[in-house]
């Protein structure tokens, strides 16, 4: 069962979503940034999410440190898989708000996400990413922060081109 939330916050939650894919389709990698918590967990998991991911293989498995390390890759614009950077966009639906601990102020929510990205670096091929992501969000001095991000892609299980960007 899902909490009942209001309006008013299931929409401050969906900004605040909506604030983050823009920030990543448009590369503006400093204010991404400074929508992270100093604990964040990126994780792009190969197959479901229901493992460990210091125990198996990953597409991507970053704290913040690492994160910040693949930030500051994407923004010397030297990065060989993303020159020229690839036009996104993403598109996110059936947001939906899974938890609420107003003891920590933090939200588990998760959406269906389509990023739609243009290889302009190799074959100009127009790839889908589809799949779900689960967000853990909170409140640090006020305003939202992204403490973990998991996306599950729907072909996880199939071979993928490289993930030179964030999902």
């Amino acid at each position: 069962m899902l909490p009942a939330v209001d309006e008013a916050f299931r929409r401050e939650i969906e900004v605040f979503l909506f604030l983050e894919a823009r920030l990543a389709d448009e590369s503006r990698y400093e204010e991404w940034e400074a929508l992270v918590t100093d604990d964040v967990h990126y994780w792009v998991p190969n197959g479901r999410a229901d493992y460990d991911p210091a125990t198996r293989l990953s597409y991507v498995n970053d704290n913040r440190a690492r994160l910040g390390t693949r930030l500051r890759q994407l923004r010397t614009g030297l990065r060989h898989a993303q020159t020229p950077v690839s036009p996104m966009r993403r598109t996110l639906a059936n947001v939906e708000v899974l938890a609420v601990d107003h003891a920590v102020d933090e939200a588990l929510v998760a959406a269906n996400q389509v990023v739609y990205e243009v290889a302009a670096q190799s074959t100009g091929e127009l790839r889908a990413w589809p799949g779900r992501v689960t967000y853990r969000l909170r409140r640090v001095e006020g305003a939202w922060r992204l403490a973990s991000k998991t996306v599950e892609l729907v072909t996880s299980g199939d071979a993928l081109p490289n993930l030179t960007f964030l999902l």
